[in-house]
């Protein structure tokens, strides 16, 4: 990658037309870290000239998704002592000036084909096995036909081969010939997206374009674009497609998939960033697990592979699940609690919740799991008499089982493993263990699935244990086989 003699600045300019999803997401971190590592200017820019499909809801979305993420732009008009976006629409007089400069210097023309006629030259071109592209019918006209009304404005594309180096795919060549003259406004107050991203990086001072390699198709038209414009070319880099986990075309599941949804599901910024920057781009080493900071300290453009990358939510979720690791208890607890309160689950003490969180950590993967995993230690669900029953044993040895449990607990100063083993010992030893704690785990839980008993034990606490059992019991022996 060849040295820049203008200051890093890039640029994230993303449409307010959709859900901010994935791909928007990697472009913008892309962008974020190669302007933080290179002591640059990272820039938000919302393209919306697209005034039908352009709404504020999603731009919102957009505004809302980056700081969640942690992606603070650096510039932007001041709002409240704090930096909005630039907004596109905010800058059409700048745009119809520039335009105005193409068209006097016979670079731009308007163009008086009705989208019936083009439609009848793309046919013809089409029939004749050529590439279908604008004949040039308007480009000659020294004024307006008689009776007839401006449709677009079109730009001289001149018939020659446009080489440029991209950070990532190395040198590229297009032939402007195929593409023809193209549209680069409806009129001087409608400019299109080519045009105006072109006039937004030079007036901004971009140094470098990141961006995802579904645009490298719109590159050659703006390097020319910008040679007319008597402009300064940003250097490229085009980022590799998201593909699903069989290599074919990313599902409109997670393509146009807000990102937020993954907020709802539990999963923690941190995580979502790490898995991020994991789509496209390879550290030097064998590590996966990366903060913000280990980032910064890592990424390079230079080992961002040309080939797609592969979507794999189960990868997120593994990430998910190691950044959860890291997390201290309070700082999950945090998350937690408003979640339980929206659910209507009252907690009897911070330190009973701290406590449940402490054993459940290590098999949550997302936020949400929690409750799936520790919805009984607020309220004992219904559960079948069969989950009592260790290996099929009748009424009478899962009642021995649990009464020899119920001793125990009475017997015991303070619940903790060491003494409840010690205490159960002999009976264990007799039975088997799990003769002895797999009723006891049904009757403390009511799941086939839980932590270790003892722990839930010393949770739960004396009296809430011993209703539990008792409850288990009377079920077991027939007075409530419906509970």
């Amino acid at each position: 990658m060849k040295e820049s003699i203008r200051p890093i600045r890039v640029r994230f300019a993303p449409s307010p037309t959709g859900h901010f999803h994935v791909g928007g997401a990697r472009a913008a971190l892309f962008n974020w870290l190669f302007a933080r590592q290179g002591r640059g200017t990272f820039i938000l820019r919302i393209e919306d000239t697209d005034e039908v499909r352009s709404k504020k809801e999603f731009e919102d979305e957009i505004l809302e998704s980056l700081r969640w993420l942690g992606l603070n732009w650096d510039e932007g008009p001041e709002v409240g002592g704090d930096y909005g976006p630039y907004r596109q629409s905010e800058r059409v007089h700048i745009y119809k000036q520039h335009l105005e400069n193409l068209l006097s210097e016979k670079k731009a023309y308007y163009c008086y084909c009705t989208p019936e006629e083009l439609e009848a030259q793309k046919e013809a071109m089409t029939s004749q096995g050529f590439a279908p592209k604008y004949s040039g019918h308007c480009r000659s006209f020294a004024e307006a036909p008689e009776g007839r009304e401006r449709q677009v404005i079109r730009f001289k594309s001149p018939e020659a081969k446009i080489t440029f180096k991209d950070i990532v795919r190395g040198t590229v060549t297009f032939d402007a010939s195929l593409f023809g003259d193209i549209v680069i406004a409806k009129d001087l107050e409608h400019p299109l997206y080519n045009f105006t991203a072109v006039v937004d990086d030079e007036l901004m001072n971009i140094s470098h374009v990141i961006r995802g390699e579904d645009h490298i198709s719109n590159t050659p038209k703006q390097i020319l674009l910008a040679k007319a414009l008597g402009f300064q070319e940003p250097e490229f880099a085009h980022l590799p497609l998201l593909l699903n986990h069989d290599r074919s075309k990313m599902s409109k599941r997670y393509a146009e998939t807000s990102l937020l949804k993954y907020r709802e599901q539990g999963f923690f910024p941190a995580a979502i960033v790490n898995f991020l920057a994991l789509l496209g781009w390879h550290p030097k080493g064998n590590e996966e697990v990366f903060t913000l900071d280990g980032l910064l300290a890592e990424f390079s453009l230079s080992r961002v592979q040309k080939a797609g990358a592969i979507f794999n939510e189960e990868k997120l979720l593994w990430l998910n699940k190691e950044h959860l690791k890291l997390m201290e208890a309070e700082e999950i607890k945090s998350m937690i609690t408003p979640l339980l309160k929206a659910r209507g689950i009252s907690v009897r003490s911070e330190e009973f919740l701290l406590e449940i969180i402490e054993i459940q950590k290590e098999r949550m993967r997302t936020i949400s799991d929690f409750f799936d995993l520790s919805d009984f230690f607020f309220s004992l669900p219904a559960y079948s008499v069969d989950l009592l029953r260790w290996n099929n044993d009748g009424e009478e040895k899962t009642i021995e089982a649990l009464h020899e449990v119920a001793e125990a607990i009475k017997k015991a100063e303070n619940l903790d493993r060491e003494e409840m083993e010690r205490m159960l010992d002999s009976i264990m030893k007799k039975t088997g263990k799990g003769r002895v704690l797999g009723p006891g785990r049904g009757a403390l839980s009511g799941k086939k699935a839980s932590p270790d008993p003892f722990d839930i034990l010393r949770i739960l606490g004396k009296e809430e244990s011993l209703e539990r059992i008792s409850l288990a019991k009377k079920k077991i022996s027939g007075e409530q086989r419906l509970l």
